[in-house]
């Protein structure tokens, strides 16, 4: 393998939701920020929420 062309991995890395649910995985960036999780998901929760599609053509 050649040296210096991997990058750095970080067996530590946070990832933080929106809904505040952290975790730790293997990642080459120190810390991951999404939106969504298993947490806050409405298929894993259950719940449905509506989301307001403004823009879209009206039928």
């Amino acid at each position: 393998m050649k040296a210096d062309i991997h990058p750095k991995y970080y067996p530590n890395a946070r990832v933080i939701c929106s809904c505040g649910a952290t975790w730790m995985t293997g990642s080459t960036v120190p810390e991951i920020r999404t939106d969504v999780c298993s947490t806050c998901h409405p298929f894993y929760t259950g719940e449905q929420r509506i989301v307001d599609t403004a823009g879209q053509v009206e039928r």
